[in-house]
């Protein structure tokens, strides 16, 4: 079984910056620490969120293509490995209240 390889930039001057980029396809997921910033759900892209270290994330794919949708688990469980909190329970909607309201 292939396994992706994952690498990460960051924001010397903002930690909750990162972006996860796949070394083998196109997939690139921003990371947001969400008790540290604002958040906008960007309707063409993936969300995804999970707590760490008593911390929200969100995590936001950039233009993300069809092929790509199936590895974004996938990148988040490493970053969870990388932030060494590799019991983050990924969750499909935003819990904060009132954030996850149908239109």
């Amino acid at each position: 079984m292939e396994h992706n390889v994952y690498l990460l930039a960051t924001d010397p001057g903002d930690p909750c910056r990162d972006v996860i980029h796949s070394r083998d396809t196109g997939l690139k997921v921003r990371v947001y620490c969400l008790s540290e910033e604002r958040f906008s759900a960007d309707e063409n892209e993936i969300q995804l969120y999970g707590y760490a270290h008593n911390k929200l994330y969100a995590f936001e794919t950039i233009n993300i293509s069809a092929d790509d949708a199936l590895d974004v688990v996938g990148a988040i469980q490493w970053y969870a490995e990388y932030i060494e909190y590799p019991e983050m329970e990924i969750l499909p909607e935003d819990p904060r209240p009132g954030h996850n309201i149908a239109m």
